[in-house]
């Protein structure tokens, strides 16, 4: 039995070495009692089920369905927050974890190593971190058939039209870009740059999965390069993403924003700085408030914010800190932010 107070994880992978190495990583943090290990992903939703974890450490080597299709049962059945554990040195596993985040798992971290690994100290502090993080997470039910989106009335005019588009999300944001990015056409007319909250190794399997479901094209931002309408530029590992003036992408190394690198905050300061009412930005589901200052310097630019509603949040911690400091113009549900942002560019029309 668990003793009051503990975070009750059950971690599954279908290789015994993988689960022991988690096993041995989250038993020696006293706050975690692990509560069960399991083999295959045909288990799964039964032990969840029977357990009740208060999160799941997800290995990538699950045998039968895997994890995709094991990450959307469980969402279906009886819904807990999800940690996907893998090798972001692997680009199939990079894949599956990002199929896992878009069924609904809430984070990919980097399995812990071997004791030989010299890295072996922070990946396992950073991967018994993430599932203590995670386990508080109110994660929404959901549906074999997606429920028909409601109309939303358009974006009222503010300001001028935007130039450009920034974009900010973390716990929840994969699957939430998705959503968003894969409902504006091909001819979208302004760049839209993208900061997510993401494990290292990771960029380059969400930039891949969002290529395969959007019209426009992704790519992960390089200093220097042009901004051009049509694309979205998301920021690569370890660096924050910004414009130079108004017609260049800026990546930087200064020192991390409340931890964060790259930072919400620091992408949409710079943007405002350089388009001030000419420009868009979006707060989609995130732990924390990353982005707070930044957007604070957005609206008082004649800039218009958009969050993303708590109904529709994994974790409304960023957008509910936007909303809470009055700094966001519209706060809609995910299914109307692509919405939002084409009326903008026609004028709230």
């Amino acid at each position: 039995m668990t003793a009051p107070g503990k975070i009750r994880v059950l971690i599954a992978d279908g290789s015994v070495v993988e689960r022991e190495r988690m096993a041995r990583a989250l038993r020696r943090d006293s706050a975690i009692d692990v509560v069960g290990e399991i083999a295959r992903s045909g288990s799964l939703v039964e032990a969840v089920k029977q357990l009740r974890p208060d999160v799941i450490a997800l290995g990538i080597h699950l045998p039968a369905a895997g994890g995709f299709e094991a990450t959307k049962e469980i969402m279906i059945e009886a819904p807990t927050p999800v940690v996907v554990v893998s090798d972001g040195d692997d680009s199939d596993q990079v894949q599956a974890s990002i199929l896992a985040l878009r069924a609904g798992a809430l984070a990919a971290v980097a399995r812990p190593l071997p004791p030989h690994n010299g890295e072996l100290v922070s990946l396992e502090q950073k991967f018994v971190s993430t599932i203590k993080s995670m386990a508080g997470v109110k994660v929404v039910r959901r549906w074999r058939e997606p429920p028909r989106s409601v109309p939303q009335a358009p974006l009222p005019r503010l300001g001028e039209q935007p130039r450009i588009v920034a974009i900010a999300a973390s716990t929840g944001g994969p699957a939430a870009l998705q959503a968003v990015l894969s409902e504006l056409p091909a001819n979208f007319p302004a760049p839209i740059l993208v900061v997510q909250h993401i494990a290292g190794g990771f960029v380059d399997g969400l930039v891949t999965w969002l290529n395969s479901v959007c019209s426009l094209k992704v790519k992960i931002a390089n200093d220097g390069e042009p901004l051009l309408p049509h694309m979205v530029y998301i920021a690569p590992d370890d660096r924050h993403l910004g414009v130079s003036g108004r017609s260049r992408i800026l990546l930087s190394q200064s020192a991390p924003i409340g931890g964060f690198r790259p930072s919400a905050t620091f992408l949409f300061e710079s943007v405002a700085k350089a388009f001030g009412a000419e420009s868009a930005h979006v707060i989609l589901t995130g732990m924390g408030q990353d982005g707070l200052p930044g957007l604070r310097l957005a609206h008082a630019a004649g800039a218009r914010v958009v969050a993303q509603d708590e109904a529709t949040s994994v974790v409304f911690g960023m957008p509910g800190a936007a909303v809470d400091a009055g700094v966001a113009d519209r706060v809609v549900p995910l299914s109307a932010v692509a919405a939002e942002l084409l009326a903008a560019m026609n004028g709230g029309n």
